[in-house]
């Protein structure tokens, strides 16, 4: 069952501008936005108006789309760009949102050649060159160091530049060579922390799930940088530093809510 869009979305021009009263409120709910400056918010603001104007929103499950709905997953989905600019969102359209999480099918050869079929349940996904698939409960967690949305629009920005692997279409002045090292050593040291947290029955600072692959390091040390800026840059800081000069932003600068993890 596919959502039918309602209200302001609904009604509006292509180009007519978020109402303030909207706008405020999702401001004024996610803290990592809030945070952001006068003069970025106006941008992030405008970016997120051209990007509703491009792409196209539908659920699943019953789920009845709305504008808050849009709007918040827009404006998230943006913030990764500030700086960037939608073309790095090109080469697709779609977003199916879910009311929770749902399930994906896989199937993986073994070393015999046998294929494995099963079920995964997930709370975001994205397709190479195919749409992003948000889980609307999961969505509305963020503001407290996890964020379905920026992980999948993280992946998204992985792909642009071919097979996800945790390297994003770098601008000529980073390194790639310099990039891989930053990442790599991040993420083996990540994956020695889960190892060890395992053993021991302690968290980790960040969602283990970063252990999964580069990939998936990547996605989640991006989550970290927009909404515990402080805490990756404490944590990491060469990967702080990197993850800034490709995003250009500096999110531990920011004044964040006292209400806001940093």
């Amino acid at each position: 069952m596919i959502g039918k869009l309602v209200g302001w979305l609904r009604r509006r021009p292509e180009t007519a501008p978020i109402p303030d009263a909207l706008w405020q409120r999702l401001l004024a709910t996610l803290p990592f936005l809030g945070a952001l400056g006068e003069t970025e918010q106006i941008r992030l603001r405008a970016l997120t108006e051209a990007f509703l104007a491009e792409k196209e929103f539908t659920t699943a499950g019953g789920l009845l789309l709305g504008d808050e709905i849009c709007l918040s997953i827009a404006a998230q989905g943006c913030l990764p760009i500030l700086e960037l600019g939608l073309d790095y969102y090109r080469g697709w359209v779609g977003i199916v949102v879910y009311p929770d999480e749902f399930v994906i099918p896989r199937s993986v050869e073994d070393e015999f050649g046998v294929v494995h079929e099963y079920q995964e349940l997930a709370s975001g996904e994205a397709w190479e060159g195919g749409p992003l698939l948000i889980s609307w409960r999961d969505a509305q967690m963020a503001g407290s160091g996890y964020n379905v949305v920026i992980h999948e629009f993280a992946h998204k920005l992985d792909m642009l530049s071919g097979e996800p692997n945790g390297i994003p279409a770098l601008p000529p002045e980073i390194s790639r060579a310099g990039w891989q090292d930053v990442l790599h050593a991040g993420y083996e040291d990540f994956c020695a922390q889960v190892d060890t947290a395992d053993a021991s029955g302690q968290d980790t600072l960040f969602d283990p799930y970063a252990a999964e692959n580069p990939s998936e390091f990547f996605a989640v040390m991006s989550e970290a940088f927009f909404e515990t800026p402080q805490m990756l840059r404490a944590e990491y800081p060469a990967l702080y530093e990197q993850f800034s000069a490709f995003y250009r932003q500096d999110p531990a600068a920011r004044v964040f809510p006292v209400s806001g993890l940093q």
